[in-house]
């Protein structure tokens, strides 16, 4: 079997991005070029991400950023096998940049199209940086999604749990809010947590010890609100509150997990399973170490992208490019962009 070249573009929130990546399943693939553009400093202003600005930002810099991925990977376009680009879900605006552009240069340069779904390119970086076979249990942790799910096959997922309410990433940007921290908050929560005492606040641990492996983190934020409004609430307190709402997230996670690796074991009987932890959150280190221990203690090997792929980047998207021309799974100029695209209703049938 031989490599497969991919470009891959993202632009389903407000990193604008472009990669190339040559591989083939099940990995290691090589990236041969990773280019992002931020727009922090766009949406810093809001506290948060815009769409429309989004979708602008993204049209005034996409052409530039495929040219830069395209120059660095030192490639022709004559030698892509295909053109990825991020699908859905997302922004719908920003989606249909990406979509639109992919879809112009597979026409011109008489490439296949692969529309990509946000949530599987995810998914599958792990495949890109170590050689991973399937099944592999995958906890997905981002601003938007917070999933536990058995990686059967491209396109196969099977759901054991997801948040009845917010995400991971959204509960930490909304703490971040409340602790007055700048856009965007998670990662300040990390580097401020530091500093504090994880004990110092008894805030609550939704869902653990619950049947199942669903997530909920709205009572959470809800407790660190609370305490954040009160007027005994000093700033001095600010660092104790942010290890203290970490570490009940950090519990959250490894419960939850951990009923889903039983879950996974009963179905799945391999001699070693392997977690994979992908999405923005996956980057914060506490979170890491907490995880690696988990698996560690419930015998589990652990993969989690280095913290550049784990945020939204294109170098993901052109892998599971890669893993979807190896099948020769190709999509037609009339797909359409989609804001909504669960996990479970990909088929590669």
């Amino acid at each position: 079997m031989r490599d497969f070249t991919v470009l891959g573009i993202e632009t389903s929130c407000d990193e604008t991005a472009a990669a190339v990546v040559r591989g083939r399943a099940p990995g290691p693939g090589k990236i041969l070029s990773n280019v992002v553009l931020s727009q922090l400093e766009e949406h810093k202003a809001y506290g948060g991400v815009v769409p429309e600005i989004a979708a602008r930002a993204h049209v005034e810099a996409i052409d530039t950023i495929i040219e830069a991925a395209i120059e660095e990977a030192n490639v022709s376009p004559s030698t892509f096998d295909a053109v990825a680009a991020t699908a859905g879900p997302g922004l719908i605006g920003g989606v249909m940049v990406g979509l639109t552009t992919a879809k112009a240069l597979s026409l011109g340069w008489g490439k296949p199209l692969i529309a990509v779904n946000h949530l599987e390119a995810h998914a599958l970086t792990a495949r890109m940086v170590a050689r991973i076979e399937f099944p592999y249990l995958l906890l997905l942790i981002s601003g938007g999604h917070c999933q536990l799910l058995a990686v059967e096959s491209v396109g196969q997922f099977r759901l054991y749990g997801t948040t009845i309410d917010d995400a991971a990433g959204e509960a930490f940007d909304k703490a971040a809010k409340l602790l007055e921290l700048p856009y965007p908050g998670g990662p300040k929560i990390e580097v401020l947590a530091r500093k504090g005492n994880p004990k110092a606040f008894p805030l609550p641990r939704p869902m653990k010890g619950r049947e199942g492996a669903d997530f909920s983190f709205s009572g959470l934020k809800t407790a660190v609100r609370q305490i954040a409004k009160s007027a005994a609430f000093a700033d001095t307190d600010r660092a104790d509150l942010a290890a203290s709402f970490q570490g009940a997230v950090i519990d959250s996670l490894v419960d939850r997990v951990g009923a889903a690796m039983t879950m996974f074991r009963n179905e799945h009987d391999r001699p070693l399973a392997t977690l994979v932890v992908a999405g923005g959150v996956a980057a914060n280190g506490a979170i890491r170490e907490a995880l690696t221990a988990l698996a560690k203690e419930r015998g589990f090997a652990i993969e989690i992208p280095p913290p550049a792929l784990c945020t939204d980047n294109a170098a993901m998207v052109a892998w599971a490019g890669v893993e979807r021309c190896q099948l020769g799974l190709f999509d037609s100029l009339g797909c359409a962009p989609k804001a909504r695209w669960p996990l479970a209703s990909l088929s590669t049938s």
